[in-house]
């Protein structure tokens, strides 16, 4: 078996480190904010370049707490890609605000600027994926935010450690940009958690105040609550095996590119298989090895039959799920979304995967072709 994303490697790298992390926080008992969680939360701040991370339960949370913070409710609404997963626009939901789907670019499958000018009328907010660990467009974005007078708030729970590099030659990291960057430490991620967790990173010293207060239940003091709240942290156990974890991550995401390198190497050319193109001003850290395929579900069969673990991210675009039909989106609505549902495939991709595996993969798919 070769899976798609091996939780267990990545544990059994950094056991012994994972475990001493995990024994202290037993041993102190303080499994709530304890001093590991506000560790890691420098830590991580320090890392994405940012004044301010705040640690809370899940990716969904810190899109949550930073959707409430920037003032987002009842009746508003948020511009947002439809490929992705349905985590980034639940909260919306949940606000009381309503998505409006933005079509994407067609090479990067993130939103694309001149769709999102196009639809900026009448939004609150602006929330746009660095979909399959590559930034979006945030240069181009964060413009047309700016000119609607409207905050811009990161999804980056697939784009630890990316970065985008500006006009002016600087870089900025993923989380950035923007008045708020969303992060999930599930465990399949770049940065993955032993369970739920995530953070929110800003520079604004006001929006990470009440970010911390929305987190805990509104607090201002153990029994004075200020706002109106939520049961958000993050616990401490998470925050020690994070910080284990954090200290690997640049080395984790060069292994991730060269093993892409090698796919595209191994694989450009074979079929109708075709890759996103680069774009060196944005630096992807691969959290997917996405290839498109019009074979899609067919190879994707074939794979799983050989014991290779490829999967689909994402089969069904959210503007057509279910539980979205109440906004009458219909299948022609967004092509540029559709096509990549239709057609995306990921490869296993993690830094343990081994040379000898990834030929096994791209062995298997030049059989099937």
């Amino acid at each position: 078996m070769i899976p798609l994303v091996d939780v267990k490697a990545a544990y059994l790298r950094h056991r012994a480190a994972i475990d001493a992390a995990v024994q202290d926080v037993l041993e102190s008992t303080a499994f709530i904010q304890g001093p590991q969680l506000r560790a890691f939360e420098e830590a991580y701040a320090a890392y994405c370049g940012t004044k301010h991370a705040i640690g809370v339960g899940s990716g969904t949370a810190a899109l949550h707490l930073a959707l409430a913070a920037a003032g987002v409710g009842a009746g508003d609404v948020v511009a947002v890609p439809a490929h992705t997963f349905i985590a980034t626009v639940e909260p919306v939901s949940w606000l009381g605000a309503r998505p409006r789907f933005v079509e994407i670019d067609p090479e990067t499958g993130a939103m694309d600027p001149v769709a999102l000018k196009g639809a900026i009328d009448g939004v609150s907010a602006v929330l746009p994926v660095d979909i399959h660990g590559r930034p979006a467009d945030l240069e181009q974005i964060a413009a047309v935010a700016a000119d609607a007078g409207v905050p811009l708030i990161e999804d980056a729970a697939q784009a630890h450690g990316a970065e985008v590099v500006r006009a002016d030659g600087t870089v900025v990291r993923a989380g950035g940009y923007g008045l708020a960057g969303c992060f999930s430490f599930y465990p399949g991620k770049n940065l993955g958690a032993f369970g739920d967790a995530g953070a929110i990173t800003t520079n604004d010293d006001a929006f990470a105040a009440t970010v911390r207060r929305l987190r805990d239940h509104g607090r201002t003091s153990k029994y004075e609550h200020e706002i109106i709240g939520y049961a958000h942290r993050m616990d401490t156990l998470q925050a020690a095996v994070l910080s284990v974890k954090l200290s690997t991550l640049d080395a984790d995401n060069r292994r991730r590119a060269a093993l892409m390198a090698r796919y595209e190497e191994e694989l450009t050319g074979v079929g109708d298989l075709w890759f996103p193109p680069a774009t060196p001003d944005r630096r992807s850290v691969f959290h997917h090895a996405l290839v498109r395929t019009s074979r899609r579900d067919s190879l994707l069969s074939f794979l799983k039959e050989r014991g290779i673990g490829a999967g689909v991210h994402y089969p069904i675009p959210v503007h057509l799920q279910p539980a979205y039909a109440f906004l009458g989106y219909r299948r022609g609505d967004l092509p540029s979304t559709e096509a990549w549902a239709d057609e995306c495939l990921s490869l296993p991709l993690y830094p343990e995967l081994s040379d000898a595996q990834l030929a096994g993969v791209v062995d298997a798919v030049r059989a099937f072709f």
